[in-house]
This record gives C-alpha cells, sequence and structure tokens, in this order.
C-alpha cells in the first residue's frame, strides 16, 4: 500500500495505542492516528476541549458544528461519549490519568525535550494544552516529519522555547523510531526503505545506533 510521509507516520504511532488506555491525540498530524486504530479496539480518546470518546472525522455533509477537537477539525463521538468542561479535562490530563498523549514537534532535543508551541516573531495562539499533556500524561509520542525544508528538527539543543523540561517517551517520523533514554536518543526502528545512514544524516543530534535496528513493524 502506498501512503505518504504523514500517513506512515500516523500508522506507526497506531501501534503503540494499548488497550484500555485513555489517549489525548494533539492538533494536526496526530489526529491522523485514528484512522489507524482498530474500530472497536477497547480504547477512549479524550480531547482536551471536553469530549471523551472521540470518534474519526465524520463524512462529508455529517458534519457537526458542535462536535469539533481542540484544533477546531470535525469529530464525531461514539456511543457512550461523555462530554466535560475544561476544568474536568485539564483535571484528568494534570492529575495524571491520560495514559498516552500524541503532538507534534517543532524541534525534539538530544534530552528528548521537546518544543511545539510558538516560533518567536511569529504570531502564536496560545500553548493550548501542549505543555499539561507533556508534564502529565503517562507517555508521550512526538509524531512529526523528520526535517523541516531539509533543517534537521531533532537536534542537540532546541533553538525554540520548550513545551515542557520533561522527556517524552518516543519520537516517531517518516525515517524513525527514536526514544529518548538516559544515555541518549536510542535509534529503534527505521521506516521501510530508509537506511541508518539515512537517519543519521538528517538528523543533528547524535544517536545510540543498537546492533540491529529492524524496519517498522505495521500492523
Amino acid at each position: 500500500m502506498s501512503m505518504n510521509a504523514k500517513e506512515l507516520i500516523a500508522r506507526r504511532v497506531a501501534n503503540e495505542v494499548r488497550p484500555d488506555s485513555l489517549v489525548n491525540l494533539g492538533i494536526g498530524l496526530p489526529t491522523l492516528v485514528v484512522s489507524y486504530i482498530p474500530r472497536g479496539a477497547p480504547v477512549l480518546l479524550v480531547t482536551e476541549n471536553g469530549l471523551i470518546g472521540v470518534g474519526p472525522r465524520p463524512p462529508h455533509g455529517m458534519e457537526n458544528p458542535d462536535l469539533i477537537d481542540a484544533g477546531g477539525g470535525f469529530i464525531m463521538a461514539i456511543p457512550g461519549a461523555a462530554s466535560l468542561d475544561s476544568t474536568a479535562t485539564f483535571g484528568l490530563i494534570r492529575g495524571g490519568h491520560v495514559d498516552l498523549t500524541v503532538l507534534g514537534g517543532l524541534q525534539v532535543d538530544a534530552r528528548g525535550r521537546l518544543a511545539n508551541w510558538m516560533i518567536p516573531g511569529r504570531l502564536v495562539p496560545g500553548m493550548g494544552g501542549a505543555m499539561d499533556l507533556v508534564t502529565g500524561a503517562k507517555r508521550v509520542i512526538v509524531a512529526m516529519i523528520h526535517t523541516a525544508k531539509g533543517t534537521p528538527k531533532i537536534v542537540e539543543e532546541c533553538a525554540l522555547p520548550l513545551t515542557s523540561v520533561r522527556p517524552v517517551s518516543l519520537v516517531v517520523t517518516e525515517m524513525a523510531v527514536i526514544e529518548p533514554t538516559a544515555e541518549g536518543l536510542v535509534l529503534r526502528e527505521r521506516a521501510p526503505g530508509v537506511s541508518v545512514a539515512d537517519v543519521v544524516g538528517a538528523t543533528a543530534a547524535k544517536l545510540i545506533i543498537p546492533p540491529t535496528v529492524p524496519e517498522f513493524a505495521l500492523s
């Protein structure tokens, strides 16, 4: 099956969604992950603007202006879904009850710290829930394109403002799966047709290379 880069990332991230978990999908690329979670899987998706039980995007013509995610995109609610106010939703996030959040990224540094909320000098709509999610979720996965117009986004030190000082759990790009550890960034997997040398060449931070780096396992 032919996939573009964002679809490849979303499909690989979907493999990290565990049964019986409460999952938040951030704005942009992460919202694509819902399409690759098996229908009927025992997973609840939560959006920080107040819905537990988020379903996929509605078919064209079935959009409901009262059902949107935090980025303003149309969503559906699965049977049994519950609506909450922001106080309750952020109570879940800050209380450590969200098992996994998947967020986009502008940069990730050698210590696994994420910058994803602003570029100085540009209009910034606000932090949103990013700081709370990176700090409060049990696992944090960054889903992003590996480079920006050829410039590496995985760097030794973030030049952009950090979202949180807490390291993320995993970084998934269209080239690789990279795990931040106490020893450094470990290259866990490479995308189909991508070599270890390709990943190293597109990364500005030092990578720890295990003896064997398998290709993505895609369900």
